[in-house]
């Protein structure tokens, strides 16, 4: 998925997501688990609110995505100091090692085959320090079992009105948005559709071991709250095992 139409609506339809709190937290993170931390590659950073308010906070960012069009609105918010690279996540390629990797808003989610998602794991361990730290947070089983669903949302702004419609079987849901833009009158309708999985801790941890990584502290979303249950996003710290 190319996010051609997406790109365009994405910041109004996710005006919800609290990005400062969600910097913040990270920052707190960070502070804890790797106070000497400058370098950070914020991964599937998609059209880079995130990455800019990390760079705020005094770190160095490198922005990647896949999606050339999200990066293209991520550039013109102005912020020259970080460095845009369109990647994927599984063919991440670095000139050299960072502190810190952050993958926020459910990225993982949307890679659905478990081997590419080891893949852009392993990236990940091969390119952070020693001591250095993944950050990343995951839409949990709970949340595409009975919150995503078979359901649909409609997002209805200013500018464009946009159908979310949810087909979700076993752990993973089929996505698909129909936006509606109005000019002189006349709607246009334009689509576009992806897929996440749903991983469990289980799964996940078994992942990241093979890749020489360990979570260490697990939070319900970006709070100081531990999962429960009917978490609908689970944030992991990970790093890298010792030897």
């Amino acid at each position: 998925m190319s996010y051609e139409t997406f790109s365009a609506w994405y910041d109004p339809l996710t005006d919800n997501v609290d990005y400062d709190s969600c910097a913040a937290r990270i920052d707190t993170l960070l502070k804890k688990h790797k106070p000497d931390c400058r370098l950070i590659v914020d991964l599937a950073c998609g059209t880079g609110s995130l990455s800019v308010r990390l760079s705020k906070l005094g770190y160095d960012v490198i922005g990647v995505d896949r999606s050339a069009e999200m990066l293209s609105v991520a550039m013109s918010k102005g912020d020259p100091s970080i460095l845009w690279l369109c990647q994927s996540m599984q063919e991440l390629d670095l000139y050299g090692t960072i502190d810190a990797v952050v993958c926020t808003l459910d990225s993982v989610n949307h890679i659905t085959d478990e081997k590419e998602l080891e893949k852009a794991f392993a990236k990940v361990a091969l390119f952070l320090e020693p001591d250095g730290v993944f950050i990343f947070d995951a839409n949990t089983v709970y949340k595409h079992r009975d919150v995503l669903a078979s359901n649909v949302f409609v997002f209805d702004t200013d500018d464009v009105y946009c159908v979310w419609q949810n087909e979700t079987q076993d752990s993973t849901t089929q996505i698909t948005l129909d936006f509606f833009e109005q000019e002189d009158g006349v709607y246009y309708r334009s689509s576009e559709s992806f897929r996440e999985r749903a991983y469990s801790d289980e799964e996940l941890e078994k992942m990241l071991s093979n890749c020489g990584m360990e979570i260490v502290e697990k939070f319900d979303g970006y709070t100081e709250l531990p999962p429960t249950e009917t978490s609908e996003r689970t944030v992991y710290i990970v790093k890298k095992q010792k030897d």
